[in-house]
């Protein structure tokens, strides 16, 4: 009916404009973003089924607009109604999160940041405050102790302060809560938490004592039991940087994930695994079997065996998963999903009794899950959802029902609930994410070949090419070990209310094609996977109504280093946008925070000049003559400042238009998830680049502002 009815206003309008009569515009119709619209989406994540299966716990996230803060909401399944359950205090920029049910149901933790650190907090369902856990413990690292440490201790200091101030420092202090895991039984909850800065090192940092030695810090993310009812904290003995710690089912042990402290991983491999004993949490046995690229582990349901996943067997970029089992009984491994043609997803893997296990997993462009059967046989995609992209499953002990969010073209991330895997779920009332009357347009998908690859693209229409050639945005994701997915993206109907259509492709080098496909731009950046773009480009010119004198190029990450390819590479473009690029493989390599998944694609630049040089977008600059823009992070350290300045610098001395715009105290992740239209803390960053992208795509087009 909507369509309808917008199909027949459309036909009322076009008579309209042929006989020249004014238009009266409805405020009621949906209408395609505006650039402030874009900052006030709100964000859906992370929900929790409570015990008894009548209840989820769900974070909203503000929007930018309004500072982006995490709340926690309560939706009542009987009754499909929502309310809200904590709220911040001013001093608080970051709300609440990472809440999770206590077993029996009666309250619920989360952590938040309303003093001076960030806190566990405990929530009563049945009314009444949050209330922080009182988590102090004795600092196992003191820089103020070392050796030759500054400022010097007074030397008219006498025995009596010396002691004093010594017990002072070793009292036990408050810490910043990194994450936690709460037993089966409730009795014991396992946190992990930063080093807290000693009062000797507080002294230091005020007497400007602050010198860094890079790669000997002592400090590291410990792990800590605590026993809630008696507030009483055991440390363990794991001796590596805790990332986490899963609980086994019966409660008697954990398996922590470690990394090797001082930036080891930009050697090699450095995470382990550690067997934790409650009963003996000083003592940790280290899991020798299970490899140094491990990420996320769990238990099996009968607790015989610890799914992980970690690095594939095949040859693929670091950081693409498979999932594998480890038997504690007979200390054997084996590969569960080795023949996936897909990718595996980052969220952890979830045991079924019966000894089956699922988990998020990319096919395509879609987003899905997989049941591994308990014999090790082929993966298996469990039957249709409703819509092309899910995540964030979640189920209580007691599997009585799966919780969770699916998006698609047209469908903003919604919160769905299923009493089985596989069986239709029915959609739970949420709090409003939109501003109301928001437009969107189906996407429409695409396949090519290239070479001998068959290559897979989303083509978005807007209205006008319905009746004449429309302008194109081509779009190119980071990673590159990364995938456009058919999901709902804000920005993307942003564009398209430009008039503008948008095509994103998923090139070599993607995930969601499996291993081969995922390694096919090995030492070949800004190779075959930028033929596999324009491949993308020459289909659409042919098959849809797209002009071929006004397209445009815009990416992030590695999009933004495959846009500076293509400046170098061809003229077809009449704009081209980069967003924190790499541009210099040589000097990236030396500036970025950590380069051994660079080194897999092409080597130590040192050893293999060429071959950085020609993967480098730099290198054909002397041939670039596209009007180019950079977008740029000024505390981005997963590319740097610098290679945005140095193309800038490259180009203008080519004497190419270019515009260089840096954003103060924004990082990598932090900009383009405001520039694409999710919540973030800066208020005005994503809106500045969005108004400068679409301006300069308009100078290039000819077009006048809209």
């Amino acid at each position: 009916m909507l369509y309808a009815s917008l199909r027949s206003f459309r036909k009322v309008l076009l008579i309209a404009v042929a006989a020249g009569l004014p238009i009266a515009y409805s405020a009621d119709l949906p209408a395609f973003p505006n650039n402030e619209d874009l900052r006030h989406f709100k964000g859906l994540s992370a929900p929790r089924l409570s015990p008894d299966g009548n209840h989820v716990l769900v974070a909203i996230t503000d929007s930018t607009a309004d500072g982006a803060k995490s709340h926690l909401w309560l939706i009542d399944m009987d009754r499909n109604t929502y309310r809200q359950l904590t709220y911040s205090p001013d001093a608080d920029k970051t709300g609440e999160h990472a809440a999770e049910w206590m077993p029996d149901g009666a309250s619920i933790l989360f952590l938040a940041h309303r003093g001076e650190n960030t806190q566990l907090f405990r929530l009563p369902m049945n009314g009444g405050e949050a209330k922080a856990l009182d988590l102090k413990v004795s600092p196992q690292a003191d820089t103020s102790k070392l050796p030759n440490a500054l400022p010097p201790a007074g030397a008219k200091e006498d025995a009596a302060k010396k002691e004093d101030a010594a017990k002072k420092d070793a009292g036990p202090l408050p810490v910043d809560v990194a994450s936690f895991e709460i037993a089966p039984d409730g009795k014991t909850i396992a946190f992990v938490a930063q080093d807290p800065k000693t009062p000797g090192e507080k002294k230091q940092s005020d007497a400007k004592a602050d010198a860094k030695w890079a790669d000997h810090e002592i400090h590291g993310r410990r792990l800590y039991l605590l026993d809630p009812e008696t507030e009483k904290i055991t440390p363990a003995g794991v001796p590596a940087d805790v990332q986490r710690a899963v609980w086994s089912h019966d409660g008697t042990r954990l398996v922590a994930i470690g990394e090797e402290p001082n930036n080891i991983n930009d050697l090699r491999p450095s995470h382990s695994a550690w067997l934790v004993n409650t009963n003996d949490a000083a003592h940790p046995a280290k899991i020798a079997e299970l490899p140094a690229t491990i990420e996320n582990a769990i238990w099996s349901a009968d607790g015989s065996s610890i799914p992980f996943l970690a690095q594939a067997h095949h040859d693929a970029p670091p950081g693409y998963p498979d999932l594998f089992e480890y038997n504690l009984a007979s200390r054997a491994i084996r590969d569960l999903t080795e023949r996936f043609s897909g990718s595996i997803g980052r969220q952890d893997p979830i045991a079924l009794p019966g000894g089956s296990i699922v988990l998020l997993a990319g096919e395509g462009v879609d987003v899905t899950m997989l049941r591994v059967r308990p014999n090790g046989g082929e993966p298996e995609s469990l039957l249709h959802f409703e819509t092309p992209v899910v995540g964030a499953f979640h189920t209580n002990q007691q599997r009585t029902g799966w919780v969770f969010i699916g998006s698609g073209s047209t469908q903003a991330p919604t919160l769905y609930y299923a009493t089985e895997l596989g069986k239709p779920a029915r959609a739970l009332a949420t709090p409003a994410l939109l501003p109301a009357n928001i437009r969107s347009v189906a996407s429409k998908r695409m396949k090519w070949t290239s070479d001998h690859l068959t290559i897979e693209g989303l083509l978005y229409l807007p209205p006008q090419a319905a009746e004449h050639r429309v302008p194109l945005i081509v779009e190119v994701h980071g990673g590159p070990t990364g995938a456009y997915v058919d999901s709902y993206v804000p920005f993307i109907n942003f564009l398209i209310g430009h008039g503008w259509a948008v095509l994103r492709t998923n090139p070599r080098g993607s995930t969601n094609y499996g291993a081969a496909f995922a390694a096919a731009n090995k030492n070949d950046l800004g190779g075959g996977d930028y033929r596999d773009i324009m491949g993308g480009l020459d289909y659409v010119l042919k098959t849809e109504p797209i002009d071929p004198d006004r397209l445009a190029l815009e990416g992030y990450s590695y999009g933004g280093e495959m846009a500076g390819f293509v400046e170098g590479k061809t003229s077809r473009f009449k704009a081209i946008i980069s967003g924190a690029p790499v541009i210099d493989q040589h000097s990236e390599y030396g500036t970025e925070s950590g380069s051994f998944y660079d080194r897999w694609f092409y080597g130590k630049p040192w050893e293999h000049p060429e071959d950085a040089w020609r993967q480098s977008p730099l290198a054909g600059a002397a041939h670039a003559t596209t009007p180019f823009m950079l977008l740029q992070g000024e505390a981005d350290t997963t590319d740097p400042v610098g290679q945005s300045q140095e193309m800038y610098r490259a180009l203008r001395q080519m004497g190419v238009a270019v515009e260089l715009i840096t954003y103060p105290r924004e990082g990598h992740g932090p900009l383009a998830q405001g520039i694409y239209g999710a919540p973030v803390k800066e208020p005005w960053h994503g809106f500045d680049a969005r108004q400068r992208m679409v301006q300069f795509i308009q100078k290039a087009f000819g077009e006048s502002a809209k």
